[in-house]
């Protein structure tokens, strides 16, 4: 491989990193799953080990994958919150313990189990619980101190009046709580959680603390960041203080003076973690002595005192049954493999999507066949590959008509996805309808995807406009739907009728516009009625808007039947015009950054504020940045701003200009 191919080659391993890190971190929404993510680091590792040139200090294998939500104020944390290295052998472990002593002399290591969670700092002054907030990107968090208060058995109060003490911990869901939670998002037709770490990430990053509350969330406490008041001297030493005022420490962690010891205690946690009530997927291996991690130090992202070791998915053999296909919303048609159960990884496997029809030709997988699957993570069950093909196996024709409607399925400009063209298609119009009621389009609480599909196979609705044409008599005939429920729904339904134009956009499903798309359009075209009449050159000239949705949206409103829905909407009530949040534009054009600890205003206050009056807030300075807002401790943003020669604000002279 030459050098060039060698940068093209990082450059892409790290943009599919930083969009799986949003996906993971900041939405709880991961499509891929860790294994499959840490092979993607890995290889990223091997690329720069194998080219130093192709390094960059932005690079994901130097930093921490998360950032701050802005949906929570920002906490900068004093004391970095590193992530860990990753081993996926024991020869690494070993390779590990070969470093340290290389380094410093005996060591001796704490090895415990890795919980598999969301990871924060809780502060307590003076023995009370002060503030808490999740790792973000290492440096800068958000404050979820209301939320953290929900969890039972964190301690509010600790017995020793300690100056200051902030812990680390990892918040997580309990299996069994996590099936609860589960069942009862499918009763009520509710998007269910993939796993019990998205779950628990999910339940803590809420902007409601009754329904943190609600998720039964617990925490293990695993170290100590910072302490004034008393001295310690070793990891087991503070696991064992920590224990003592009653913190929910680690259910257990062993001191280990040789490798063959660490290497027991990690296959011990490897052949007992499917029966422990919370998910972990490795076990930690840390230095115990303070004064020797102080010695070994940190990378920019690790430290080099500790390393976790990746447990590799189980993998099992079965036999495919039979292949099915479902229509997805867009009317994909994605291929699912009806396999014989096999039990791996904690529970039974009769099920396994196989992405499309290419996936299905590279791996050579026939009806009859005996495959490799595994559950990477535990969770999402894959084929890995084909272990061998029976004598009568079959060969999978992908159909090319919609086994939903009988319409044709083609190949659309050179995708990989096969698509049914009938827009009438039932299939499609359920998945439709229950993008349009997500969360994040038209948002109608209690109409999840049962519910939808229910009223579409009963034939109360055959599209979206028909919603706000119901009645709750309608709906309380419907099996399971009591008076209240059926008030509450047409409640629901009444109230996003005042949505603004930015989310009926996105509602539409139109394909290639997400909801960034959406509210850059809105703000441009301010009513639908401007937005259908536009041409493809006005919406592509949006910052943030590419030839691609524009040409989706042209497509879009070019269909008569779409053209139909739209107006159905208008007549049902729905509003049609973008609704701004900003008061006056004072702030026009202008970028401000917040630093530091701001004594007036929360920064989700600060940040509210600035675009209520027409500007923007970024998380980084750079010399486009007009305004940084600064408070007590501003730190490096504050430093980057005078070296630039950007305009440092003082809380007062923020003041000012709002007067």
């Amino acid at each position: 491989m030459t050098l060039e191919e060698a940068k093209l080659l990082a450059e892409k391993y790290r943009k599919e990193i930083e969009y799986h890190n949003k996906k993971y971190y900041e939405d709880d929404s991961p499509e891929i799953d860790d294994y499959e993510y840490d092979m993607l680091v890995k290889a990223l590792e091997e690329l720069e080990n194998e080219f130093p040139e192709v390094v960059s200090e932005s690079s994901p294998t130097n930093v921490v994958g998360g950032k701050a939500s802005v949906k929570f104020s920002p906490v900068e944390h004093k004391v970095k919150m590193e992530s860990l290295h990753d081993s996926f052998s024991l020869d690494e472990i070993v390779s590990f313990d070969k470093r340290v002593r290389a380094v410093v002399d005996a060591p001796k290591y704490v090895v415990e189990p890795k919980i598999d969670g969301l990871s924060v700092s809780v502060e307590y002054r003076n023995g009370v619980l002060v503030r808490a907030s999740t790792r973000g990107d290492g440096t800068v968090g958000e404050d979820i101190t209301e939320n953290i208060l929900t969890i039972l058995e964190l301690p509010k109060k600790i017995s020793e009046d300690l100056e200051f003490l902030e812990v680390r911990g990892e918040v997580y869901m309990s299996k069994e709580s996590f099936l609860h939670l589960t069942q009862k998002q499918e009763q009520e037709g509710l998007k269910t959680f993939k796993n019990p770490r998205n779950a628990a990430a999910g339940s803590l990053r809420q902007k409601d603390a009754k329904i943190t509350a609600s998720r039964n969330l617990q925490i293990f406490v695993f170290n100590i960041q910072d302490i004034i008041g008393k001295k310690l001297n070793s990891h087991k030493e503070s696991l064992d203080f920590l224990k003592s005022l009653g913190f929910p420490v680690l259910p257990f962690y062993r001191l280990c003076g040789e490798i063959d010891e660490i290497i027991d205690e990690i296959n011990r946690i490897g052949d007992i973690k499917l029966g422990l009530p919370f998910q972990t997927d490795g076990a930690v291996v840390k230095i115990d002595d303070f004064e020797q991690r102080k010695i070994l130090g940190s990378t920019a992202k690790f430290p080099r005192w500790a390393e976790a070791f990746k447990y590799p998915p189980e993998e099992k053999k079965t036999k495919v049954l039979d292949i099915e296909i479902n229509v997805g919303r867009t009317g994909v048609l994605t291929p699912t493999g009806i396999l014989e159960p096999v039990f791996i990884s904690g529970s039974q496997v009769s099920r396994v999507v196989l992405h499309n029809e290419d996936f299905i030709k590279e791996k050579g997988i026939r009806i009859g066949d005996t495959v490799v699957i595994r559950k990477a993570g535990e969770i999402i069950p894959e084929v890995v590959k084909v272990e061998s093909h029976a004598d009568n196996s079959q060969k999978f024709e992908f159909p090319k008509k919609c086994p939903s409607c009988g319409s044709e399925a083609v190949h659309i400009d050179d995708e990989v996805a096969v698509r049914c063209i009938n827009t009438d298609c039932p299939a499609q119009l359920v998945r439709n309808i229950i993008h349009f009621v997500s969360r994040d389009a038209m948002d109608i609480e209690g109409l999840g995807e049962t519910l939808v599909e229910k009223m579409v196979k009963e034939g109360l609705i055959s599209s979206a406009a028909d919603l706000y044409e119901l009645g709750a008599e309608k709906i309380q005939s419907m099996e399971r739907m009591g008076k209240k429920s059926s008030e509450n729904l047409i409640n629901s339904i009444q109230k996003s009728k005042f949505q603004s134009l930015e989310r009926v956009i996105f509602a539409l499903g139109i394909r290639h516009v997400g909801q960034k798309a959406a509210k850059l359009i809105a703000k441009k075209f301010i009513s639908m009625d401007s937005l259908m009449s536009a041409a493809e050159e006005e919406i592509c000239s949006i910052p943030g808007v590419g030839v691609i949705s524009a040409q989706s949206i042209i497509s879009y409103f070019s269909i008569s039947k779409n053209r139909d829905l739209i107006e159905k909407l208008r007549d049902n009530g729905i509003n049609m015009q973008y609704v701004s949040t900003v008061i006056n534009d004072v702030f026009a054009s202008k970028t401000f950054v917040l630093t530091g600890t701001l004594e007036n205003y929360t920064r989700g206050e600060a940040t509210q504020i600035i675009e209520n009056m027409g500007g923007k807030v970024s998380s980084s300075v750079s010399k486009n940045t007009s305004y940084v807002l600064a408070g007590e401790d501003p730190g490096s943003k504050y430093d980057k701003a005078k070296k630039l020669g950007v305009k440092i604000l003082t809380e007062s002279e923020f003041a000012d200009m709002l007067r």
